[in-house]
């Protein structure tokens, strides 16, 4: 309870605290591998679109560039680390444009007002998440040329997994707004 009381009369140290949370809970999302159709999932952009909606786009955007920042310096936060590399070479491989996106995913749904509309929500986190595939895709066709096919390498096998998680953030709005509000 003084953690909190604390908390609350320093901004700033209640901020950082928040978004090293929200750093360990992306990591996390990215090393979790949940059995779908047609790939495995995790729920990395689930939890970037969740900061978002939760955190505003000042907060959730410092949050999800900690966390880039923490896979660069070499912690193994990215998914498939320390397995497939680990630091600014992991990074720079073929996810760069992805993780990206996650900056401009994170500060588009902080930006928009949620609601308890179901379809407006839907559609401002299908935008936002859209942004994580454009830049993924354009970084993907230039590491490995755009003579391949870029789209089903690099999005169509995501894509019925991104439908569901932006469903579920959809359904969950109404209830993270409730709590915003305690």
């Amino acid at each position: 309870m003084e953690l909190i009381k604390n908390l609350k009369e320093a901004p700033i140290v209640k901020s950082l605290f928040i978004a090293i949370l929200g750093s360990i809970l992306l990591a996390i999302s990215a090393k979790v591998k949940i059995p779908f159709y047609p790939v495995p999932m995790t729920m990395q952009t689930f939890v970037v679109l969740l900061l978002g909606v939760s955190l505003g786009w000042k907060l959730g955007l410092f949050t999800v560039a900690l966390y880039l920042v923490e896979g660069i310096a070499g912690l193994p936060v990215f998914a498939g680390t320390p397995e497939k590399g680990m630091g600014i070479v992991y990074f720079t491989g073929p996810t760069m444009g992805y993780l990206i996106g996650f900056l401009v995913a994170v500060y588009l749904t902080g930006f928009f007002t949620f609601d308890n509309n179901f379809f407006k929500n839907f559609a401002r986190l299908l935008f936002s998440v859209s942004f994580i595939y454009l830049l993924g895709l354009i970084w993907l066709g230039t590491l490995i040329g755009w003579d391949k096919p870029i789209f089903k390498l690099g999005a169509q096998p995501f894509l019925l997994a991104e439908l569901f998680k932006i469903i579920l953030l959809a359904l969950l709005v109404p209830l993270l707004l409730k709590l915003k509000k305690i």
